[in-house]
Parts: structure tokens; C-alpha cells; sequence
């Protein structure tokens, strides 16, 4: 059972990739200024502010089950399976988020606010890849993200580059904070062996010494359940319900 469910995280990433021409400006951060300079809500400005609602009650669970290009590094662990430095470099993603907020609200403030909403801006037919010269568009997209996840290890540009975390991140922060009902992890640390069958995590993230500790959590966590199914001995669950910190 365990496997299955890595299997389905796995095939569900895999499917992400695959719809990821279609999908693409769904998740660009450009096409938000673009469309804020417009005064347009665009599908991404929509896709983003989704997914910080479900991070109130899933956390990052999105990043660890569905994104398209965090399949794509999750198949680069092949290559280069190395950990992904995290502590103070986690903070780079910020240094890009801050003034990319910053110019998003700019230009919606020039445009005279964001009056209109197009959920299909600059796709055809809602498809995102319509015309030939686009790919060049995509596939610099893939290639630079697969690149940093070879080069710095593994989900490095789920670390350091990434737009959206910061909205989850943020969005976990506050459910944690009104302790409201969500999904986490949990662990018992009375109930591990030090087996080091969790010592894999997509992220890099020290689990067993998080166990050890008694306190799993950690913003850079993507429910992804990978330390959950590894666990033999039941010290690492999901939980749905008010998270302990």
C-alpha cells in the first residue's frame, strides 16, 4: 500500500509534466505583470491565489503531488541525487518574490487597478504552447529548471527560485499560526529506530534528525509522504487536524 501511494504521487507529477505546454502561463509569474500592466486578472494571477488558499488547509502538498516542473526535477534524481543546500539559501526565492510583488502592484496601481478578469490571456483556446515559436519559450522554462536541479541537487529550483512557494510557505505559516484543522506530518519519536529509511526526502530535509527532536514540521516540507511510507515502524504519519506548532 505504501508503494502504491508513492507510485500514484509519482504518476500524478508525471501527468503535471506531460500537460505542462498546456498549462505553462497557468503558473508564469510574467504573465501576472504583464496582465497587472493591463489591469488583468490573468490565469496565473488566478492559479497563484489558489493555491495559497489550499495552502491554508494542505500546505505545500501541491509542490509534492502535482507540480510540473517539480516532477521534472523529481525524474533529474536519477543524474544527480545530491542534497540541495538549504538554511539561509531558502531565502533567495524571497529576494525574488519581495520585488516581484512589488512590481505587480506597481503596474496594477498604473493601469488604474485590476478591472478585468481573462483566465485564457495569451493562450489559445486555454491551451498555453499554441504556436511554434512558443517552444522556445517552454523549453527554456524546463531546461533552466532541470539544469539548477542537476547542477545544485535535488528540487533546487523548488528552493531557491521558486514563485510560488512563498505564497504557500506563507499560507501554511498563517493556518499554523490560527491552528486550524489542515494536513501535516506528524511524528513519535519514541517509536523510531534510527533505521535511516527516511533519510531521502525530495527536499533535502533532515528527517530522522527531525524525528529524533520530536518536531517534523518545516516550511520547506511538501507532503509529499515519501519519509511516511519509509517509515516500518509508524514514527512518521500524515495527520489531518490542528497542527501541534
Amino acid at each position: 500500500m505504501k508503494d502504491i501511494k508513492q507510485k500514484i504521487r509519482k504518476t500524478t507529477l508525471l501527468i503535471s509534466f506531460l500537460l505542462f505546454p498546456v498549462t505553462m502561463f497557468y503558473f508564469s509569474p510574467f504573465l501576472i505583470i504583464w496582465g497587472a500592466s493591463l489591469g488583468i486578472i490573468t490565469g496565473s494571477f488566478i492559479t497563484f491565489t489558489a493555491l495559497f488558499i489550499l495552502s491554508l488547509f494542505f500546505g505545500r502538498a501541491f509542490c509534492g503531488w502535482a507540480c510540473p516542473t517539480g516532477g521534472a526535477q523529481e525524474y533529474c534524481f536519477s543524474i544527480n541525487d545530491g542534497k540541495t543546500r538549504g538554511g539561509k539559501y531558502n531565502w533567495i526565492k524571497y529576494f525574488l518574490f519581495v520585488p516581484w510583488l512589488a512590481i505587480i502592484t506597481i503596474m496594477a496601481l498604473l493601469a488604474g487597478g485590476l478591472t478585468k478578469i481573462d483566465p485564457f490571456f495569451m493562450t489559445s483556446s486555454g491551451v498555453s504552447i499554441s504556436e511554434p515559436f512558443m517552444y522556445i519559450i517552454y523549453y527554456g522554462v524546463l531546461l533552466s529548471t532541470i539544469l539548477i536541479s542537476l547542477i545544485l541537487g535535488k528540487r533546487a529550483s523548488c528552493h531557491y527560485f521558486c514563485f510560488i512557494a512563498p505564497f504557500m510557505i506563507i499560507g501554511t505559516k498563517i493556518k499554523n499560526f490560527l491552528r486550524w484543522p489542515s494536513l501535516h506530518i506528524k511524528t513519535d519519536k519514541e517509536l523510531c529506530t534510527e533505521c535511516r529509511l527516511c533519510r531521502n526526502c525530495p527536499m533535502s530535509l533532515d528527517v530522522q534528525q527531525k524525528v529524533k527532536n520530536g518536531d517534523i514540521h518545516d516550511f520547506e516540507c511538501i507532503l509529499c509522504g515519501q519519509c511516511v511510507d519509509s517509515c516500518p515502524k509508524g514514527a512518521i504519519k500524515y495527520a489531518f487536524g490542528r497542527p501541534e506548532k
